[in-house]
């Protein structure tokens, strides 16, 4: 059975942090505050692999209450459920995502985080495609106070 399932995360940008996304460190004055690395590309990603197969979402597996998995990497993340995705018999066959942000440039690291997710996933990276827009200087995003990230993700189950 071919299944899809749909994600998005938003994170806040701030001071004293890394910006980490799709399990790259990118160069830049801010980073995105959260529980966990407050990596949005794999958030969104996480949540679309878990969506596929009725597995809820990652506040669920993940939430900001528990401090054991404070400051947890977001690759870390994708493994855990991608053996959440293994124990119900489903393989990811491609995923497709984009990241929303008006800075920085994204384009230059996308092969980087094309390749993290796909070993953190244990797929090809031919079968993660990403990419990156603005938002033409509209709302929070487009004035440079968050970035977000949108994704969709398709699995067989058995």
């Amino acid at each position: 059975m071919t299944r899809c399932g749909i994600g998005y995360d938003i994170h806040r940008l701030g001071q004293n942090r890394k910006l980490i996304l799709g399990g790259v460190e990118i160069p830049y004055l801010l980073g995105l505050e959260g529980h966990s690395d407050a990596d949005v590309l794999s958030h969104a990603i996480a949540d679309a692999l878990l969506g596929a197969v009725c597995a809820g979402d990652i506040g669920q597996h993940f939430p900001d209450t528990d401090e054991s998995i404070r400051g947890i990497s977001s690759i870390e993340i994708l493994k855990r459920v991608t053996q959440m995705l293994a124990d119900k018999k489903a393989r990811v066959v491609n995923i497709d995502a984009t990241v929303i942000a008006e800075a920085p440039k994204i384009a230059p690291h996308i092969p980087a985080m094309r390749k993290e997710i796909a070993k953190a996933i244990g797929i090809s990276d031919t079968q993660v495609s990403i990419k990156a827009t603005t938002n033409e200087r509209l709302g929070p995003i487009g004035r440079g106070e968050g970035i977000s990230a949108m994704a969709i993700a398709t699995v067989e189950q058995s």
